[in-house]
């Protein structure tokens, strides 16, 4: 499960974290909702990033997030492809745990991969995408913190 596009220090982490066994994806792309604004701007102050906590209300949200969130969602998939990995994915647009349940127990996966930014709020409650997950999907959910772009470029 993705919350944007991955980068291509993400690619490279997930397609060599299990060494030189095939792999493939299934990813989940969530678009942002309005229910997180909130949330976001308090992980923006969080993170001394107080320029993104004033520009949350810009963010596109509920059916305007459909579209960019497809697009994220393609440019990843391509990403994941050229990396050597089988990879399909849809956008979530309803009821992203139960959709997450279903495609582990349609496709047998060994584990589910949340590939987040750090969301400190609903980290601390346990409302975070990963904690919820590993109470319904029934597999090893792993959490991992999606690289940013300017990360990518210096290396890091």
């Amino acid at each position: 499960m993705i919350e944007k596009p991955l980068t291509p220090a993400d690619v490279e982490f997930v397609t060599t974290l299990h060494g030189d066994d095939p792999v493939s994806f299934v990813v989940l792309m969530q678009p942002r909702g309005d229910q997180d604004r909130l949330l976001r701007a308090i992980d923006d102050v969080a993170l001394g990033e107080l320029e993104h906590a004033v520009r949350e209300a810009d963010e596109p949200e509920g059916e305007e997030a459909l579209l960019p969130a497809e697009r994220a969602l393609t440019h990843s998939l391509a990403a994941l492809r050229a990396a050597g990995s089988e990879a399909v994915g849809q956008v979530v647009e309803r009821h992203p745990l139960d959709l997450l349940r279903s495609v582990v127990d349609q496709t047998g996966a060994d584990e589910v991969i949340v590939l987040t930014a750090p969301h400190f709020v609903e980290e601390f409650f346990h409302r975070d995408w990963a904690s919820r997950a590993r109470h319904k999907v029934g597999v090893p959910v792993l959490k991992l913190f999606s690289h940013a772009v300017d990360e990518t470029a210096a290396g890091g």
